[in-house]
C-alpha cells in the first residue's frame, strides 16, 4: 500500500469510526443523564431516598445486563452478515433475541411485584432504606417489558450501523424523565411531592414514550431491517444453535459481571447508607467519563465484525491495533474528568461530612479505575466479540472478579473490619488484575474468526 493509498484508508477509518462513535457516545450520556437526574434531585431529599433508588435500580441493572448480553452475542452474527449483506438472517436474529428478552423482562417484573421486601433485603438492612425502595420497585418494575423491547431493538440498529436512531429515542427520554423528576419528586404545579416514588414514575413513563417511538420507528420508517411478529416464533434450527453458541456465553459473562457489580453494591449497602449515597455519585461520575469509551467499544464490535464478515482478517487486526491507542487516550481523558468533577460533586450535593470524605476517596480510586476499564472494555466488548471470542470474557470476569475483588472485598468488609477506603479499593480492583490477561489474549489472534454460514 503506497503512503497516498495509506493515508486516505486512516481518513476513511477515523471518519467511518466518528460517525459511529459520536451519535453512540452522545446517547451514553444522555443514559447516564437520566441516571443523573435521579441522583442529583434525590440527592436534593436526603441520603435515605438517593440510597434507596440507588439500591432498588441494581434489579434493572442486572436486567438490562442480561439484554445487553444477549444483543451483544447477536451482534456478533449481525455484524459480520452485515458484512456478508444478509438481510433476511439478521431479521431473524433479532427475532430471536426479542423472544428471549420478552422472557427475562417478564421473570424481572413479576419479582418486582412479587417480592420488593426480598429483594431489597439483599441490599440493605437499614430499615428506611428498604421501605423506600420498595416503593420505588413497585412503580418501575411495570417498566420492565417495555425496557426489554426497546433496548433489544436498538441495540441490533447499533450493529448494523443504524445508530442515530438510538440516540433521538433516549435524548427525548432524557427531557421527558428530567421535566418529570422535577415535577413529581418536588411536587410542582400543585401535586403533591412524591419523593422516590416521583421517580420511579417518571422513568416509569419514558419507558413507555421509547417504546412508541421504537415501535414507529420499525413499522413505518425502517425500510432496511424489518421486525417481523412471526419471528418471535421462528424455528431455525441451525441459526438457534449460532445464536446460543455466541449469546449464551456474552449473557453469561454480563450476568456474572452484573451480578458481580451488584454484590459489591451489596456489600457496600450494607457499610450504611452515607457509604452507598457516595458511591452512587462516584457511579454516575464514572458512567459520565466513560461515555466515549464505551461508545468506541460497541463501534470497535461493529467494524471489526463486519470487517471479518468481509473476509478481511488482516484488515481486522490493523484496526484493532488502532482502536486500542483510541481507547487509552479516551481512559486517560475520562480520568481527568473524574477528578474535574470531583470536587463540585462535594460542594453542591446534600451530604454528610462522612459521606463526603468517603466520595473524595472513592473518586480518587475511579481515576485509574477509569483508564484500566476503558482499555479492557475495548478488548473484551470490542475486539474479541467482533470475531466470536465470547468465553474468553465469560472466564475472564468469574476468575478476576468472583475470585479476586469480590471475595477479598467481601472479607476485607465483614471479617478482616478494614476501614471502608481500602474496602473500596480492594473492590474496585478487578479491571487492573485483568490488563495483563487481555493483552496476552489481544495478541494471541485467537479472537480473529468468520462465524457467518
Amino acid at each position: 500500500m503506497t503512503y497516498t493509498n495509506e493515508r486516505q484508508e486512516k481518513k476513511a477509518f477515523y471518519k467511518m469510526v466518528l460517525v459511529l462513535v459520536l451519535p453512540m457516545a452522545l446517547q451514553n450520556l444522555i443514559n447516564v443523564g437520566v441516571t443523573s437526574a435521579d441522583v442529583i434531585m434525590l440527592g436534593k431529599v436526603g441520603e435515605i431516598s438517593l440510597s434507596a433508588a440507588s439500591l432498588a435500580g441494581q434489579v434493572q441493572f442486572i436486567m438490562t445486563l442480561i439484554f445487553f448480553g444477549l444483543t451483544s452475542g447477536a451482534a456478533v452474527l449481525t455484524a459480520q452478515y452485515w458484512g456478508k449483506k444478509d438481510i433476511r438472517t439478521i431479521e431473524k436474529v433479532l427475532g430471536i433475541a426479542m423472544r428471549f428478552a420478552l422472557l427475562v423482562a417478564v421473570i424481572f417484573t413479576l419479582a418486582a411485584l412479587l417480592f420488593p421486601v426480598p429483594i431489597m433485603k439483599i441490599f440493605t438492612s437499614e430499615e428506611a432504606v428498604m421501605a423506600e425502595g420498595v416503593q420505588y420497585l413497585r412503580i418501575v418494575g411495570v417498566s420492565y417489558i417495555f425496557v426489554a423491547m426497546t433496548m433489544i431493538y436498538l441495540n441490533i440498529m447499533r450493529s448494523v450501523e443504524r445508530v442515530i436512531v438510538s440516540t433521538v429515542v433516549y435524548l427525548i427520554s432524557l427531557f421527558i424523565n428530567v421535566i418529570l423528576n422535577g415535577i413529581f419528586i418536588f411536587g410542582l404545579f400543585g401535586l403533591e411531592p412524591m419523593g422516590v416514588r416521583g421517580a420511579a414514575l417518571a422513568t416509569l413513563i419514558a419507558r413507555i414514550v421509547e417504546f412508541i417511538i421504537v415501535w414507529v420507528y420499525a413499522k413505518k420508517i425502517n425500510k432496511v431491517i424489518r421486525f417481523h411478529l412471526k419471528d418471535l416464533f421462528l424455528k431455525d434450527r441451525i441459526l438457534m444453535k449460532d445464536f446460543l453458541t455466541y449469546a449464551i456465553p456474552v449473557m453469561l459473562n454480563e450476568l456474572i459481571w452484573g451480578a458481580g457489580t451488584s454484590t459489591n453494591a451489596a456489600i457496600i449497602g450494607h457499610l450504611g447508607s452515607t457509604v452507598v449515597a457516595a458511591n452512587s455519585v462516584t457511579q454516575v461520575t464514572r458512567q459520565l467519563a466513560m461515555v466515549v469509551s464505551f461508545g468506541v467499544a460497541n463501534a470497535t464490535a461493529i467494524i471489526i465484525g463486519k470487517a471479518i464478515g468481509e473476509h478481511k482478517e488482516e484488515l481486522a487486526k490493523v484496526y484493532a491495533k488502532r482502536f486500542i491507542r483510541i481507547t487509552f487516550v479516551l481512559g486517560i481523558i475520562g480520568a481527568g474528568v473524574i477528578l474535574g468533577v470531583s470536587g463540585i460533586a462535594q460542594s453542591q450535593m446534600t451530604l454528610s461530612q462522612e459521606a463526603k470524605y468517603y466520595l473524595k476517596v472513592m473518586m480518587f480510586v475511579m481515576t485509574y479505575f477509569a483508564v484500566c476499564q476503558a482499555y479492557n472494555t475495548t478488548m473484551v466488548v470490542g475486539i474479541f466479540r467482533a470475531g466470536g471470542d465470547t468465553t474468553f470474557g465469560l472466564i475472564l470476569d468469574a476468575s478476576t472478579l468472583w475470585g479476586c475483588s469480590i471475595l477479598f472485598g467481601a472479607l476485607a468488609a465483614f471479617v478482616w473490619k478494614l476501614p471502608i477506603p481500602f474496602v473500596y479499593m480492594i473492590i474496585m480492583s478487578d479491571e487492573i488484575i485483568k490488563i495483563p490477561l487481555t493483552t496476552l489474549r489481544y495478541k494471541s489472534y485467537k479472537w480473529v474468526r468468520n462465524v457467518t454460514r
